[in-house]
């Protein structure tokens, strides 16, 4: 599948589900590791969609790189899955995988 359809079709997926239910704001520096794996708050792929996008344009980066964000869901999973992290919210997480990197 070409990336840009990727992106695209993760974009209307996002605007559809949205539309179908009432608005809710959800603070994402809040959001722990147990509520990302465990879907509690949104599909895991999309808060990841989001945080790859928050991240690359605080770095004025504007590349998807589809194996880097592949890899990096991976090793975000992996991290969040351990029962010892469940609390860690996900963007600690993110810092702690990725240091300066990503932020």
């Amino acid at each position: 599948m070409n990336p840009r359809h990727a992106v695209s079709g993760l974009i209307l997926a996002v605007a559809a589900a949205s539309s179908a239910q009432a608005q809710v704001t959800i603070d994402v520096s809040k959001i722990t590791c147990d509520q990302y794996v465990h879907s509690k708050i949104a599909t895991p792929n999309y808060i990841a969609a989001w945080l790859d996008g928050y991240y690359n344009a605080k770095r004025n980066n504007r590349i998807i790189a589809t194996e880097d964000l592949h890899n990096n869901v991976g090793k975000l999973q992996t991290y969040c899955y351990d029962e010892k992290n469940f609390k860690v919210p996900v963007m600690k997480a993110i810092e702690e995988l990725f240091g300066k990197k990503k932020g």
